[in-house]
């Protein structure tokens, strides 16, 4: 596999990705949308520009809601399975986070930062050198 790209699913195979090109940025968030969302202290994401720069095997599912930003986001999963698998933005419709838990080689994740550190839980402890954003990329 090249190392520019990423391959995934869920969890049952009804849906699978293929991810072209490097991250933009490979992160964990905080917010209290994305704590919900995992059900623990955070959610981690590696972060594609481009329209192309993600397809899709598979039909998935998806819910909106309004995230800490004020702006939309659309999170797709799994119709079968449930298994979340990505999310886009409307604010930046050329931009997909995947879930590195779905890729296949997850391993491959390497976070640089964490956004809504302000947010954050005592109990969630991160890489203590990561890079810490009080909230997220526009705010």
């Amino acid at each position: 596999m090249s190392d520019d790209v990423y391959t995934g699913g869920c969890g049952c195979g009804a849906v699978r990705y293929q991810a072209e090109g490097r991250p933009v940025a490979q992160l964990h968030c905080q917010c209290t949308h994305c704590r919900m969302r995992s059900g623990t202290g955070h959610a981690s994401y590696l972060v594609f520009a481009g329209t192309e720069a993600v397809t899709l095997t598979g039909a998935v599912r998806v819910w909106s809601l309004k995230g800490d930003s004020g702006t939309d986001k659309h999170h797709a999963f799994c119709p079968v399975c449930g298994i979340p698998l990505y999310v886009t933005f409307a604010a930046s419709p050329g931009i997909t986070a995947i879930h590195p838990g779905s890729m296949d080689a997850p391993e491959r994740f390497a976070p640089g930062f964490v956004t809504y550190g302000l947010r954050g839980l005592d109990w969630d402890r991160l890489d203590a050198g990561l890079t810490v954003f009080d909230a997220g990329p526009t705010g």
